[in-house]
């Protein structure tokens, strides 16, 4: 199911990752212009990306700015501190934070009733609510009516079985999902692709809500859509650049999302290695301790290197706490042949959380569900990471690809 496992996987490396507490915040105000000149940038393909503590104190969460607007209205919000996440596809919004002026469109499933989707983590837990149609500024860049999910509507409050059978707890607050919302920017297109044109529908996906919600299924196009795909320009992948971390860390840092992949002069791919992706799963494959893992990922939005290794001591935060810190390494090795490998550096995680800062690279944690190396945000630091949409043509070749 493209670009789901992936989902599952890195909200769960969120929710369990935090620190806990802390105050929340919504969005900015709704002030009303136009889509395309409400996110202006140094570049009109550039989003600033800032790594701080949000509105949920978190850590290692990237998050960037977005703005919605009610389809073909002037009418406009600015929602900050939207998780940036390279291994999910979609935007998806929590409703607390959107201003009640701000009308999005309900979009309906093919019985005509409105149409809702459920995220299932792999810890049990979801996310909820229904699938709207925004205008939708990214820097200076826009779509038209795009789908997209807004979590924990009100108005959505029948909460099917079929989302809830794990048992687990809804994320659908920003207190416990640790974002406004999330931006998924991986390599495809739609957040569920053909598996959920079968009928019967997967289970825990899109229902149709009309005086109870039942599975259905869902064309490609009206999907949740990877909105940078639907780009009239810079659409066939993102470019992430972060800056290097001290190795305290840092209480807060700024990077960039590029949109587009050799599309102008400042996503040019370089000397960057395209490491091809599985086109079903998106994953490759992680050589670490002798021992492959296939079903591996590189992903901004797990807040730390997540992978198998019982020999580390595991610390109360879920997190790895090795008495002197590690110097380690992996091999990368892509659907398309390329292999690379990759240093990295496991510090003591309460140590880390003991200076205060928000931001990382050397965090790790044991793998959730299956053993899987998963390359998160700590990766990013220090390197220019591209992600390409699926059957996109690039400088690289078509994606799905992640280069570094």
């Amino acid at each position: 199911m493209p670009g789901w496992a992936l989902a599952i996987a890195l909200a769960v490396a969120l929710a369990t990752g935090g620190c806990g507490g802390g105050g929340g915040s919504g969005g900015s105000g709704g002030t009303p212009s136009s889509p395309a000149s409400s996110a202006q940038t140094a570049a009109q393909n550039v989003l600033p990306i800032v790594v701080d503590a949000g509105p949920a104190n978190t850590i290692n969460v990237p998050f960037v700015s977005v703005t919605l607007c009610t389809p073909g209205t002037s009418l406009c919000q600015t929602i900050d501190h939207v998780l940036l996440d390279t291994g999910s596809t979609g935007l998806r919004i929590m409703s607390s934070v959107l201003s009640p002026s701000l009308a999005l469109t309900q979009q309906k499933a093919s019985n005509g009733n409105p149409l809702s989707e459920c995220i299932q983590f792999a810890d049990g837990s979801y996310i909820w609510g229904p699938v709207k149609a925004a205008d939708v500024a990214l820097g200076g860049e826009s779509v038209m009516s795009l789908a997209i999910q807004v979590i924990g509507d009100p108005g959505f409050a029948n909460v099917p079985s079929g989302c809830t059978v794990n048992g687990g707890q809804a994320q659908n607050t920003v207190q416990l999902f640790g974002a406004n919302g999330i931006l998924g920017v991986s390599a495809f297109q739609q957040d569920c692709g053909p598996a959920c044109l079968q009928t019967p529908p997967p289970s825990g996906t899109y229902y149709a809500c009309g005086t109870a919600c039942s599975a259905i299924s869902v064309a490609l196009a009206n999907q949740v859509q990877n909105p940078v795909g639907l780009l009239a320009s810079d659409n066939n992948g993102v470019l992430v650049q972060l800056p290097a971390v001290a190795a305290a860390g840092a209480a807060t840092v700024s990077g960039s999302l590029i949109l587009g992949i050799g599309t102008r002069a400042n996503n040019a791919l370089g000397n960057a290695v395209v490491f091809g992706l599985d086109p079903n799963s998106g994953t490759l494959t992680t050589v670490f301790n002798n021992k492959s893992y296939s079903g591996s990922f590189i992903d901004s939005g797990s807040n730390g290197l997540f992978f198998p290794d019982a020999a580390i001591p595991v610390c109360s935060s879920g997190f790895f706490c090795p008495a002197s810190t590690l110097q380690l390494s992996a091999t990368n090795k892509g659907v398309n042949g390329a292999s690379g490998a990759v240093s990295f550096t496991v510090a003591n995680a309460d140590t880390l959380m003991a200076t205060g800062n928000t931001a990382f690279s050397t965090l790790a944690g044991s793998s959730f569900g299956s053993p899987s190396f998963d390359w998160g945000l700590p990766f990013f630091f220090n390197r220019s990471v591209f992600t390409a949409i699926e059957n996109r043509a690039t400088p690289g070749g078509s994606g799905p690809y992640v280069a570094y």
